[in-house]
């Protein structure tokens, strides 16, 4: 018997090699060749075929701007991260952690289409049709009509798909389905790549024209697995074939989820749900902003509120800071912010305003596990450290938001307005912003310090205390 060719390929980016190499010669990527099968009878003949339906050349300005039709999903706060809900003919991939809440959250979703007149399919490759119905009864779904498949064929995927037509279809997981026309084994670069291109091939040009007036072309969710690092596993273009890319993001021993959208064709990027755990799933929260403050009896040293933007929602989230006698070779740790931002923060901080932390440990959290990467960020954090380091605290209802130059400069932060409105709806009363962001008209309620550079920023702080 004739042994079996075997080629290498890259978990990054699928390119392969007849030998293995430390580095990958297509992405440069270090120990991602994996020994696997040679394709034998690999279609090659549409491979690369549009996903899209093709068309005639026409002019851009001739062409008819339809706003996309949603489906709304019951679930407000994923609504919001898809952009108002489901796409007709779109395709999502949403990843997350295991046990992190992504079967749960989809199954509560179709139930609620379901609810609503719309016709859903669940394909599930990772348990049967009796543990997809017992999570059902534990989330209280009871007589739910969504039908389920446990099926990882990518055939009779698709035959089932042509034959029930669903509105919405969900396929858990995408990383165990697998075609007959590849000889590797399901999760393989090479499957994940081909089953996600034939179903989003499906969902893109398997339009209804053959199904009559009225009909609909299928929404179809896919879900993925990820790596330790917490990236999608598989190759990179499984991102981007598909039009929305969804993380689940979040402890698994606290009660709280973030949804993030990190790629979106129909809304924002960068838009964020925020779902808790409860006995009977997952549940939409209204006011975020609860979650990342700390409700502290009286004002404590290194503590300062400052307003981020999730995509289009403003969120309040406090910043705490401890500075305390180090050695030798004092620490810097972030959780939730830059670290190498931190270290040049302290620097401007001691250059600019005085204040030396060069003997000192500095270390700095964002409360509630989010993470911050926008640096509207920086002045709150140097007066969360400065705050600590005097063991004086920052007045009661005092927020700040602002970016800081290495000039020592405060530079304006986008969309000031509504990060002032929406700390004075939650009660906070004085703030320390960027000159640029000062409102024209005064807002009721708050009372606003504008400055240009750090040094006046912590001018105005020592005059409220």
């Amino acid at each position: 018997m004739a042994k079996e060719k075997t080629v290498f390929v890259c978990s990054d980016c699928g390119g392969s090699s007849p030998k293995w190499l430390g580095k990958c010669p297509s992405c440069n990527a270090w120990n991602t060749l994996l020994e696997s099968v040679a394709e034998t009878a690999a279609p090659t003949k549409n491979r690369f075929a549009s996903l899209a339906r093709t068309s005639a050349v026409a002019t851009l300005g001739d062409i008819d701007a339809v706003d996309t039709e949603r489906t709304p999903t019951g679930q407000e706060e994923l609504d919001r991260v898809l952009g108002g809900g489901m796409v007709e003919g779109g395709v999502v991939l949403i990843g997350g952690d295991p046990g992190i809440g992504k079967s749960t959250l989809l199954l509560q979703a179709l139930d609620s289409l379901q609810r609503s007149g719309q016709n859903t399919l669940y394909i599930t490759g990772e348990e049967s049709g009796a543990q997809v119905a017992l999570r059902a009864r534990r989330l209280g779904l009871n007589n739910s009509q969504v039908k389920v498949l446990a099926e990882i064929q990518l055939e009779r995927i698709l035959a089932t798909l042509d034959a029930t037509r669903p509105d919405i279809a969900v396929i858990d997981s995408i990383q165990t389905v697998y075609s007959d026309q590849l000889t590797s084994a399901p999760g393989s670069v090479a499957q994940v790549r081909e089953c996600a291109a034939h179903l989003t091939r499906y969902a893109k040009a398997n339009g209804r024209a053959d199904a009559g007036a009225g009909s609909r072309a299928t929404c179809i969710v896919l879900v993925g697995h990820v790596t330790k690092d917490g990236a999608l596993a598989g190759p990179r273009v499984l991102e981007h074939m598909v039009d929305t890319v969804l993380y689940f993001e979040g402890d698994t021993h606290s009660s709280f989820r973030l949804v993030r959208a990190i790629k979106n064709r129909f809304g924002a990027v960068n838009e964020i749900g925020v779902f808790a755990m409860t006995e009977k799933g997952l549940k939409g929260v209204s006011n975020p902003s609860a979650i990342f403050l700390s409700q502290h009896a009286q004002a404590v040293p290194g503590s300062c509120v400052m307003v981020t933007l999730e995509g289009t929602r403003p969120l309040l989230v406090e910043i705490q800071a401890l500075v305390d006698s180090g050695g030798p070779s004092p620490r810097r740790l972030s959780v939730g912010l830059d670290r190498d931002r931190l270290a040049m923060l302290l620097a401007v901080l001691h250059r600019h305003a005085g204040v030396a932390c060069m003997d000192q440990d500095v270390f700095v959290n964002a409360v509630g596990g989010v993470r911050i990467s926008e640096p509207a960020a920086d002045l709150a954090v140097l007066l969360a450290i400065t705050s600590s380091l005097r063991g004086k605290p920052l007045p009661k209802g005092f927020f700040a938001f602002g970016e800081v130059g290495l000039a020592g400069e405060v530079r304006p932060a986008p969309r000031g307005q509504e990060r002032l409105k929406e700390a004075a709806k939650l009660g906070f009363s004085v703030a320390v912003v960027p000159k640029a962001n000062a409102p024209k008209k005064s807002i009721e309620g708050l009372t606003i310090h504008a400055v240009e550079r750090v040094e006046q920023a912590m001018e105005v702080v020592r005059g409220l205390a």
